[in-house]
């Protein structure tokens, strides 16, 4: 995993900010535009947003490099601290990929939201202490690494150790997403298998107060002979299938064709990077993220598909981008939304 990677792992918050001098303004010209047609598509409950947001890449795009200075110098610390603000004021929703990592604290949950306004949607991704079944034989799991997950699919962990530490915050919640990577091995290869042991975790969950959603990277999850017990156990709990653009999944716009692949009253979808490529090859290729180096218009037009087929149903729609799948994940919304219709017709 890249550096720019681990900064999104962060938790070393400090106290936000509280004066309202610190507090940022009008943001800035090169995205005042999106700012623009990003909140009126959530007006129609379109939110659009990016994977993270801790980048030092989208300084003078997104970010004031003048907020982040001590003593003359650029402060990583500050700017990790107090960036969301900013972001907040063009983005209507991100997601915080930094909770799959470890079950974030009240602390940490108080100081994020502190930072959002009321309108706002601050998504996340379920903590891997849920999602893997297995620990990957990497140094950074330690002494779990290659062990069984004792707490896989565990519905008192998550209720005690997430969703309660979220309740205070539920206005400002957006989706909450259970991000499961390929399974490789029996049983949980088998769609039928998975989807046994997904519906004894979402039967006790209180789906029906969360915009819970599912991401699956095992193709074969959604495949004719798959597909319909996977997206049925969905339907059934009003939980959605989270739509991914990801190495060896089917594209968004081949998922879309997918009969009954919008299971919820809400709809997730994630592009994160261009099928066929890894992720570690978009890392070399696209950081520092300043720039989109490599459009893929068929992406694009997914996610335009995506937003159209959501806002006549009245179905909410979080989507996100992130810097993988083209190199600059804000240049990406901008030139998809610059396209459309906002000007406050029903039928963008």
């Amino acid at each position: 995993m890249s550096g720019q990677a681990d900064r999104q792992m962060t938790f070393d918050w400090g106290t936000p900010p509280d004066d309202d001098a610190s507090q940022p303004g009008a943001p800035l010209p090169a995205v005042a535009g999106l700012a623009d047609r990003l909140h009126r598509l959530a007006d129609h409950g379109v939110f659009l947003g990016t994977s993270s947001w801790k980048y030092p890449g989208w300084r003078g795009q997104v970010y004031d490099p003048g907020r982040y200075q001590v003593r003359g110098r650029f402060s990583e610390r500050k700017f990790n601290d107090e960036c969301l603000s900013e972001y907040a004021h063009v983005f209507p929703t991100v997601c915080g990929d930094f909770a799959f990592y470890q079950f974030p604290s009240n602390e940490t949950w108080e100081r994020i939201f502190a930072q959002v306004p009321a309108g706002f949607r601050f998504s996340l991704k379920v903590p891997e202490e849920i999602t893997v079944e297995r620990y990957p034989d990497l140094p950074r799991y330690g002494n779990r690494a290659g062990q069984a997950n004792p707490h896989f699919l565990d519905s008192f962990v998550l209720k005690d150790r997430l969703l309660g530490p979220l309740a205070p915050h539920s206005g400002k919640l957006g989706a909450i997403i259970f991000q499961f990577g390929t399974f490789r091995a029996a049983p949980l290869n088998d769609p039928q298998a998975f989807t046994e042991k997904l519906d004894g975790l979402l039967t006790v969950l209180p789906t029906a107060d969360y915009a819970f959603a599912v991401e699956v990277r095992n193709p074969a999850f959604l495949a004719s002979a798959g597909r319909e017990d996977y997206l049925a156990c969905l339907r059934t709990h009003g939980v959605a299938h989270c739509l991914n653009s990801w190495t060896h999944m089917p594209t968004v716009g081949e998922q879309l064709a997918v009969p009954d692949i919008l299971t919820a009253p809400h709809t997730v979808a994630r592009f994160l990077l261009r099928p066929g490529r890894t992720y570690q090859q978009a890392v070399d290729r696209f950081a520092p993220y300043e720039r989109v180096q490599d459009p893929y218009p068929a992406g694009r037009d997914a996610l335009r598909q995506l937003i159209d087929a959501c806002v006549p149903t009245g179905r909410t729609l979080y989507g996100f981008v992130n810097n993988r799948f083209e190199g600059n994940a804000v240049q990406t919304l901008d030139e998809v939304t610059a396209g459309l219709d906002v000007s406050g017709s029903p039928s963008l």
